[in-house]
């Protein structure tokens, strides 16, 4: 049974239809990219799972639950965590309360204000910062840290729920190439480790190709096209998409021959 399965879910703001009838499944253990140029509707579709958009119609179920419609902040209590594009950690407060802060909100600790918040799950705090590689820099503010380190620890938070769903919006925008495999690396070795589904948006096509299980291809809203990367990269509705019209063979430069125009140069 899929741990996700979304069908014809459908959103519209105003006279647009954002998502237009989209159904796919996710099995525990996976990676599924969502793939699709600007304005296909990814962001409209995650938000739809997460909960902070309520469909005009259709159905989400997670786990055995119907999601749809119902509040992120349960949504995420049920088991789904989620990273956004733009890091959402606190830049004055160090790794470790950041992490710390996760853990108190799941734990449901937030609003009781006797203790110090500082002795509550620090253990538990070090051991996730340990799995994204960054325990070593739990006492620096998150404000000094590179990029990709805050990305690390904006992981680190997203596991405080134990979640079984993984939604990761842009997880690698904005990091060097290094860095953005490294960083998918890892994420590769959770789902292994924890049987963690992964969904998850992405422009950098060789990040996509190397770790995705399963991708799915939106435009304008409709879902296109689903498979692997060389179901993907042959797909003749894909390249549409993403170059405005079919992909015809093209005049190697000097050479008068033809040649096709990959994929892999988006």
């Amino acid at each position: 049974m899929s741990l996700l399965s979304v069908k014809n879910i459908t959103m519209a703001f105003g006279s647009v239809t954002a998502v237009d009838d989209v159904s796919f499944e996710l099995h525990a253990g996976q990676l599924l990219a969502l793939l699709g140029p600007n304005g296909a509707g990814k962001s409209t579709c995650f938000n739809v799972i997460n909960g902070q958009l309520r469909p005009a119609r259709g159905s989400v179920r997670f786990d055995g639950h119907e999601i749809a419609g119902i509040r992120p902040r349960d949504i995420w209590r049920l088991g789904v965590g989620r990273t956004f594009q733009v890091s959402a950690t606190f830049g004055s407060m160090t790794v470790l309360e950041n992490v710390q802060m996760a853990l108190l909100s799941f734990g449901k600790r937030l609003f009781r204000f006797w203790a110090p918040a500082a002795g509550f799950y620090r253990r538990e705090a070090l051991a996730l910062l340990e799995r994204v590689g960054m325990a070593g820099e739990a006492g620096r503010l998150c404000g000094t840290l590179s990029y990709g380190d805050v990305k690390r620890v904006e992981l680190a938070m997203a596991l405080a729920n134990r979640p079984k769903l993984l939604l990761m919006d842009e997880p690698t925008a904005g990091m060097a190439p290094a860095e953005r495999h490294a960083m998918m690396a890892m994420t590769k070795r959770l789902v292994r480790e924890d049987g963690l589904a992964v969904l998850f948006t992405e422009h950098s096509m060789d990040i996509v190709f190397e770790f995705a299980d399963r991708m799915i291809v939106l435009a304008r809203g409709k879902l296109i096209a689903e498979g692997d990367s060389a179901t993907i990269r042959n797909d003749e509705a894909v390249r549409a998409a993403y170059f405005g019209r079919l992909a015809q063979p093209c005049m190697s430069a000097g050479t008068g021959t033809p040649s096709n125009v990959p994929l892999e140069s988006l």
